[in-house]
């Protein structure tokens, strides 16, 4: 058996393929088989895919179902112990899954792992001194963020410890784990399309007992596109998605406990992403409407969640 499928999800993508799978062939030490799963790119990105063949295989979609329904195509179209998605515009160490590997070989209870992750940047992911993500952290308030991202790395977060999750940049995930997540939309939620889909994902697999394992010695470097000083120069759809998201992720996995010990917090942060949607990004007014419109929908996923977690329980 492959121990780690690496899947990359493609879109437009043809300026960063050459050094993300030039990275992916590279990893040493263990057995891994590498998709391309191209989400209908405009560009090259396809072709740029083959030029990797026999070490990579290109799954090409009709369309552009987003990283998430993309990300779950790719997981059912192969077969490792252990998932790797990996974002273009992100290279791998050679010795990246192996090592995550090794370590959850180690740790029968991870269902997912995270690696040092360093902040790239230019067209060639030079790196950069600084943090992009040592895993997933959530507040009380229920907002996550990339733990250590745009610090300084020197001394910081060198011990490994469990996290609350992975970022899906290069997120580490035991199969296993991911089967027993699975829900009505996939692995990943595909109602996110894209963005905070790797929380959800977190935030579920955590419910159901599993842990996430970080790992210092296991580095990438990472170029972020998405970050909050540059949501304006982002695209409206971009925008969109993020807003509905945020209001998604809770209405997946919120308690009624955490809804009640968070309402104030909560209800400030609700108030201000309305404002700024009503006001200067009235583009993303219409995540509401999406809400509302699949509300009973949502909520009949979310008993479908819920019912998993309680018979995860012993």
């Amino acid at each position: 058996m492959t121990d780690v499928s690496i899947i990359l999800v493609a879109h437009e993508s043809a300026a960063d393929l050459p050094i993300s799978l030039a990275s992916a062939v590279a990893q040493r030490g263990i057995s891994t088989e590498i998709l391309v799963v191209d989400n209908a790119s405009g560009d090259a990105s396809g072709a740029i895919a083959t030029m990797f063949e026999p070490h990579v295989r290109v799954l090409a979609l009709s369309e552009n179902v987003g990283f998430a329904a993309a990300m779950n195509a790719g997981i059912e179209a192969t077969s490792g112990r252990y998932v790797l998605s990996l974002n273009p515009d992100c290279r791998l160490a050679p010795d990246f899954a192996a090592t995550l590997a090794r370590r959850m070989d180690a740790r029968p209870d991870a269902g997912s792992a995270s690696g040092r992750i360093y902040r790239a940047e230019g067209a060639r992911l030079d790196p950069t001194s600084r943090l992009d993500s040592t895993g997933i952290v959530f507040t009380a308030s229920g907002r996550h963020f990339d733990r250590g991202s745009e610090k300084e790395a020197e001394g910081r977060y060198l011990e490994e410890e469990d996290v609350a999750g992975t970022t899906a940049a290069a997120g580490f995930y035991r199969r296993e784990a991911l089967q027993s997540a699975r829900i009505s939309t996939g692995y990943f939620d595909s109602d996110f399309f894209l963005y905070r889909e790797d929380a959800d994902l977190a935030w579920r697999l955590a419910r159901l007992g599993w842990k996430c394992l970080y790992v210092p010695s296991a580095v990438a470097w990472h170029r972020r596109a998405n970050l909050p000083e540059r949501r304006r120069s982002q695209s409206p759809a971009a925008n969109r998605h993020s807003v509905k998201n945020r209001f998604l992720l809770r209405v997946n996995n919120q308690t009624r406990e955490e809804f009640w010990r968070t309402l104030v917090p909560t209800l400030a942060r609700d108030l201000i992403v309305l404002g700024a949607c009503l006001t200067v990004e009235r583009s993303s007014l219409p995540a509401f409407s999406w809400l509302w419109r699949h509300r009973r929908r949502l909520w009949q996923k979310r008993r479908e969640i819920q019912r998993k977690v309680r018979e995860s329980r012993p």
